[in-house]
Formats: structure tokens, C-alpha cells, sequence
């Protein structure tokens, strides 16, 4: 993984439980929780391209769990080890960072907060990851429609509304 100038570390089950499409998914199964979260934050990174996007999920009750890291599309995904939270993960992974690389925490859990802004890093709420996704999600949207190439490549695709109203009405006057 090489060194990106700006880190999101995104505590997977703390979100998933924050989240509430996410919490009522998992009650369902818990993998697709974590799923829709990858697709969710993947879909977040490609919007956000600067930044690199981490989803750590705890192995700590997974008998035997060595841990690994996986690239998931444009994301990379922790499974710590077994008897290592995702918030021990998240704090050796910030204090072995340089200082000079931004590096955001995504967790709601409030201890978790105050080591991680205590080795410099800041840190984002569940409800503000929330807010920043939706308002990403809602620019790409936005950006898609302005930039998508007319249906049929017609002469009223091109026009501006005023010009199309008026086309339209001598061509109804006939």
C-alpha cells in the first residue's frame, strides 16, 4: 500500500451498528452488513479519489484468526487478528503513520475518540461519515446527469430550455 497523502480508518462493526440500514441488515446476516458497507465506502473512495479508505473489522472473538488485509475494489479491508479489536488495529496503524499524512477515524465509540485525536489523527462520528457519504453520493448523482451525453444526440437534446419551449410551440401551432 503506498503512501497516500490522506487516510480514512473506518471502524466496520462500530459503523454497522450505527448505521440503521446497516444494523437492521445485519440482524438479517451479518455479512451482507459488512458487504453493503464495502460497496458503500468503495463507492465513497472512487468519488474521493485522494483519499485512502481503510474498513477494519474485529477478528478478536475469531478462534485462531491470523488476520489479513484484502483489497476490495478501490478499498482495502482489516480482519484483525483473533484477540485484536479493530480499535487496537486502528491505534497501532495511526501511531505508526507519519505525522505529516492526514489520517481521519470513523468510529462513534467515544475512548476510541480520545486516543486516536491524542496520536493526531481526528476523528469523524458515524452520523458525520453518514452526512459525508450521502452528500458524495448525492454530487456523483448530480455530476452524472450534467455530464451524460444526450439520448439520441438530437438538436432539442442541445438546446437550452427557453429555445426547446419555443421549437415546441410552432411546432403545435401547425
Amino acid at each position: 500500500m503506498s503512501l497516500a497523502r490522506e487516510y480514512l480508518l473506518v471502524d466496520g462493526y462500530n459503523i454497522i451498528h450505527a448505521w440503521d440500514e446497516l444494523w437492521s441488515l445485519s440482524e438479517i446476516s451479518l455479512e451482507s452488513a459488512r458487504q453493503k458497507l464495502l460497496d458503500i465506502m468503495s463507492n465513497y473512495q472512487g468519488f474521493n479519489s485522494k483519499v485512502t479508505v481503510i474498513v477494519v473489522f474485529d477478528g478478536y472473538l475469531v478462534k485462531g484468526s491470523i488476520g489479513s488485509v484484502e483489497k476490495y475494489e478501490n478499498i482495502y479491508v482489516v480482519f484483525t487478528k483473533e484477540a485484536e479489536t479493530a480499535d487496537h488495529y486502528i491505534e497501532k496503524t495511526v501511531t505508526r503513520m507519519p505525522k505529516e499524512v492526514k489520517i481521519r477515524v470513523a468510529t462513534s465509540d467515544g475512548l476510541e475518540q480520545i486516543i486516536i485525536l491524542g496520536n493526531g489523527a481526528t476523528r469523524i462520528s458515524a452520523r458525520e461519515l453518514k452526512l459525508e457519504v450521502e452528500a458524495s453520493n448525492k454530487a456523483m448523482r448530480e455530476e452524472f446527469i450534467e455530464n451524460r451525453p444526450p439520448k439520441n444526440n438530437l438538436l432539442m437534446d442541445n438546446l437550452d430550455h427557453k429555445t426547446r419551449k419555443q421549437l415546441e410551440k410552432m411546432r403545435r401551432q401547425k
